[in-house]
């Protein structure tokens, strides 16, 4: 990431001027929002499981949670932060740590809606046929075909077990899922107004469509919150797939990168409300196979 800033330093900060403060300040407006539509996934499952947490709470916790996940060490990541919460108000350890998994498989359902415009472009590229061919002949080499099918059973029985809950509650799924694209929304909004003020505009879809290649990717525990991976696969992404120039790309995911850590600061004045009960919650996720 080092050497292609390097590489390209005079043309990121002769970019760097065309962003207008005023639509800055917007996108940081509509990531802010999507913070909010997060709170709200979550409060909506807690509420569906007869969690008596308040909107309010659920605010707190989980910029709590995002602020701990951009700026605590690797161990507080964002779902220890919010289940230590949960924990601290006194609610159901099983039942709070559940919902957590669900709120994610929510967020990545989500997501996935805009998949498949992210896959085309790999098709249009003729990457996804070499990476599918690559993976086949690696899983077959190494005998890793039965590994990863016991590891599919065993992460779907973990799954099947926390969601249980909420599959007789669609209601709460449903409302769940319209705050996932409250904040799918936000997000790709501001990465429009981003890409439109560097000169290098895409369409919206065009935008849904990489950044849920991007998210994919980054579910990937490689860095401590995909730091350095998310910059790496937005600039690839973005500058291979959707023809942004390089150095705008590069430009672009360092910006969308401090839009997200802007975005969690107002958790650090919620940080009281997790920490104490930090160490009590990473071992009920690690328990339930986070």
């Amino acid at each position: 990431m080092v050497y292609l800033l390097q590489q390209h330093w005079a043309e990121i900060t002769e970019a760097i001027t065309r962003i207008d403060p005023a639509r800055f300040a917007l996108a940081m407006g509509l990531m802010l929002i999507s913070r909010l539509a997060v709170s709200g996934r979550w409060f909506v499952l807690l509420r569906a499981a007869q969690i008596p947490i308040t909107w309010w709470q659920s605010v707190r916790i989980t910029l709590a949670g995002l602020f701990a996940g951009n700026f605590l060490p690797s161990t507080v990541g964002g779902d220890v932060a919010r289940l230590a919460g949960a924990l601290q108000l006194g609610y159901d350890s099983a039942v709070s740590a559940a919902s957590l998994l669900v709120d994610r498989l929510v967020g990545l359902l989500g997501m996935a809606l805009t998949v498949p415009i992210g896959v085309q472009a790999l098709f249009a590229n003729g990457l996804l046929q070499a990476s599918v061919a690559s993976s086949a002949q690696g899983f077959a080499a190494g005998g890793l075909v039965g590994k990863a099918l016991a590891w599919i059973r065993s992460v779907l029985a973990r799954v099947i077990g926390a969601v249980r809950l909420w599959l007789t509650r669609p209601k709460a799924l449903l409302s769940s899922l319209f705050f996932t694209l409250v904040h799918m929304l936000c997000i790709f909004l501001a990465m429009y107004i981003l890409l439109e003020d560097l000169h290098d505009p895409l369409p919206f879809w065009t935008i849904a469509g990489l950044w849920s290649l991007v998210y994919v990717i980054t579910l990937v525990p490689f860095t401590i919150n995909a730091l350095g991976l998310q910059e790496i696969s937005i600039t690839f992404a973005f500058s291979q797939l959707g023809g942004v120039s390089e150095p705008h790309s590069l430009m672009f995911a360092v910006l969308v990168r401090l839009l997200f850590m802007l975005a969690s600061l107002p958790g650090a004045l919620f940080l009281s409300d997790v920490l104490p009960g930090i160490s009590k919650a990473q071992p009920l996720l690690k328990k339930l196979g986070r």
